[in-house]
C-alpha cells in the first residue's frame, strides 16, 4: 500500500507515533530516574545495615507503595513503546508481529499484576 497525498496532508502507515513516543519515553525515563534518586537517598541517609527491615521500612508507607506502583506502570509503558516500535520496524509479517504484540501485552499486564501482589501482599 503506497502513501496517498491529500493536499498538504499525507497518509502514513506503520510506526508513525514519532514525537508522542519520543516524549513519552523521555518523561517516563525522568520519572524513573527521580524515583531511583529518592530510593538511593533514603539508603544513603539511613544508619545501620542494609537488610530486609530497611527495605521493608522504605516501602511500608502507602504513599511509597503508590509511588512505586506508578513507577512500575511508567516502566511498563516505557517498555511497551520500545518493544512495539522494534516489532513494527523489524518484524514484517503481520501475523508474527501481531502474536509478538499480544505476547508482550500479556507479559506486561502479568508483570503489573505481580507488582500489585508484591507491593500490597495480596
Amino acid at each position: 500500500m503506497s502513501s496517498v497525498n491529500y493536499g498538504s496532508h499525507r497518509t502514513v502507515v506503520g510506526a508513525h507515533y514519532g514525537m508522542r513516543d519520543w516524549l513519552s519515553q523521555r518523561v517516563t525515563a525522568v520519572f524513573m530516574a527521580l524515583f531511583t534518586v529518592l530510593v538511593l537517598a533514603q539508603l544513603i541517609f539511613t544508619k545501620g545495615p542494609i537488610g530486609y527491615e530497611l527495605w521493608a521500612g522504605i516501602f511500608a508507607s502507602q504513599w511509597m507503595k503508590s509511588l512505586t506502583f506508578l513507577v512500575i506502570l511508567s516502566m511498563l509503558f516505557h517498555v511497551w513503546i520500545g518493544m512495539r516500535n522494534i516489532f513494527m520496524d523489524y518484524v514484517k509479517p503481520y501475523a508474527v508481529r501481531f502474536v509478538m504484540h499480544v505476547f508482550a501485552i500479556a507479559w506486561l499486564v502479568a508483570c503489573a499484576g505481580w507488582a500489585v501482589q508484591v507491593l500490597w501482599r495480596l
